[in-house]
């Protein structure tokens, strides 16, 4: 995805030219004028705005203006970015809104769509359980922690509004810190000394700043990507054969490749991306991982897990992720597997998925299916996967889950030697739109064995072998919608919750 620039830039409108050119402290809360924000009440209730870049097309979709109690209200001017809408494998540029601020306390915020009447509105994901109010035609509501939200009008999910309300910064980077490379409010470009980062580097993003160019980090220790500003869809961020990586708070328009790294975390970032191939985070033989708290809407996986490919090498070993939302209008929002080494076999272990809302799958071939997809290609070995506490909305079009040892002669070289110990718990599917899930081993000696699905439910129904109403001579997958191949051992669907050492990598 990216952020879009019209032929001719259109100046942002009276408001937002105020807006951009209002003073802000960096981290801090503009005061108002004759007021002091030292007080216990506005400590505990503060609210973070950030300049929009002067000359940069924003997007007229949307007025977003927000407020603390009792305070005035503030412009939130919307970044316009792009997004695909894929069609018989045609894929169509598509503008989206996103917005962004910081808050403590309870924030109200306001919406105005510039076009037509509001019908009806869906704020995602649908777990929050986001009350809202329309008067006219504006949508209000409040927030008392922070969110990642898609707002849809009228079901227009390819036109929406991305807003990212998040937690101040508690240290921000200062620009006289050592070490550090500081981008302020404004439109930024790399050099390509400046995005080849050193070990020990900080390079900081000031929320309403936007940096262009590509980031490299290669055989490199102790980095750091942080702030709150956006990467463009030029400014794609490759990480090799490092160490200790942070990367933090940003919003990005360019993919993550993380190959053979060790003590790498993600945090509280957000990723919306078009094009061919626009993955969102790719992790190739990496171990020691932590993702949390992102979103990523993507035009490709949002989330993949791989072993070897081209210059990364070795196993993928302790991967932590938990309070992402992931919404993928192509592929998969999580894939693990599918590439390898076939002369030196790879392991892909101990990986585990909490608290994980799935906003969406598009996928028109049936083969790259699969809200949770494990595909052993390349003679990967599988084992140790968690899936726990993931909520899956009504996608367009997918399945629940792809489970296969395969040989892909697309992208393989071998079929994966199969998929063990793999545990789904407390997994929950709303909707109608889900195709005939598929779990399948290769032959005798590539299996899929013990997969147990613990609390498995759809539209509010526990699946499980015991269910009461189940003819005898069904499979419980039958009822699930789930196919269960050849080749399969040791699958349970279970109501209670069994020993998770046993079943559990953590």
């Amino acid at each position: 995805m990216r952020l879009t620039r019209r032929s001719a830039i259109r100046l942002v409108g009276a408001a937002a030219t105020a807006f951009s050119t209002r003073l802000y402290a960096q981290g801090k809360l503009v005061k108002e004028p004759g007021k002091s924000s030292t007080s216990a009440l506005d400590a505990a209730n503060r609210l973070v705005t950030y300049p929009f870049p002067e000359g940069l097309a924003s997007n007229p979709a949307f007025v977003v203006r927000v407020r603390s109690a009792g305070k005035q209200w503030q412009d939130v001017v919307p970044y316009s970015m792009e997004i695909s809408k894929v069609t018989a494998g045609r894929s169509i540029p598509q503008d989206v809104s996103a917005a962004y601020f910081d808050f403590t306390g309870t924030v109200e915020v306001s919406i105005t769509p510039a076009s037509e009447k509001i019908d009806n509105v869906r704020i995602r994901p649908a777990s929050l359980n986001i009350a809202h109010t329309v008067k006219g035609n504006t949508i209000t509501f409040s927030l008392a922690e922070p969110r990642n939200l898609s707002v849809e009008v009228n079901g227009d999910i390819f036109h929406n509004l991305h807003l990212f309300a998040g937690a101040p910064e508690t240290k921000p980077v200062t620009q006289s810190a050592p070490n550090v490379l500081y981008f302020g409010p404004g439109i930024h470009t790399l050099t390509r000394e400046q995005g080849t980062l050193a070990s020990g580097q900080t390079l900081y993003i000031s929320g309403g700043a936007v940096v262009r160019g590509a980031i490299l980090l290669d055989h490199v220790e102790n980095v750091r990507i942080l702030g709150r500003g956006v990467l463009d869809q030029s400014a794609s961020i490759k990480a090799k054969n490092s160490k200790n990586i942070q990367i933090s708070g940003v919003i990005t328009a360019g993919n993550m490749q993380i190959g053979q790294c060790e003590g790498f975390s993600i945090s509280n970032t957000k990723t919306i991306r078009s094009g061919r191939w626009g993955d969102g985070i790719d992790f190739f033989c990496c171990k020691n991982v932590t993702l949390e708290n992102a979103f990523l809407r993507t035009s490709d996986d949002c989330i993949a897990i791989y072993g070897h490919r081209w210059d990364y090498y070795g196993d993928t070993d302790n991967i932590k992720i938990s309070k992402c939302i992931l919404w993928a209008d192509v592929a998969h929002p999580i894939l693990i597997g599918t590439h390898g080494n076939s002369d030196n076999p790879n392991v892909l272990e101990n990986i585990s998925f909490h608290n994980i809302d799935i906003l969406d799958q598009h996928e028109e071939q049936i083969d790259y299916q699969g809200c949770m997809s494990l595909n052993a290609g390349d003679s990967n070995l599988i084992r140790n996967v968690l899936f726990e506490d993931i909520r899956i909305e009504n996608f367009r079009l997918g399945q629940l889950v792809n489970l296969r040892v395969f040989y892909n002669k697309t992208y393989n070289t071998s079929p994966g030697r199969g998929i063990e110990g793999v545990v789904f718990r407390n997994v929950s599917y709303s909707g109608t739109h889900a195709n005939l899930s598929i779990i399948a081993g290769y032959d005798e000696t590539h299996k899929i064995k013990n997969v147990v699905f613990e609390n498995l439910q759809i539209n509010g129904v526990v699946i499980s072998d015991d269910m009461a109403d189940k003819p005898r001579w069904y499979k419980t997958g039958d009822i699930a919608g789930i196919f269960i191949g050849e080749h399969v051992e040791g699958l349970k669907f279970i109501r209670e919750r069994i020993p998770s050492a046993a079943t559990s990598p953590n």
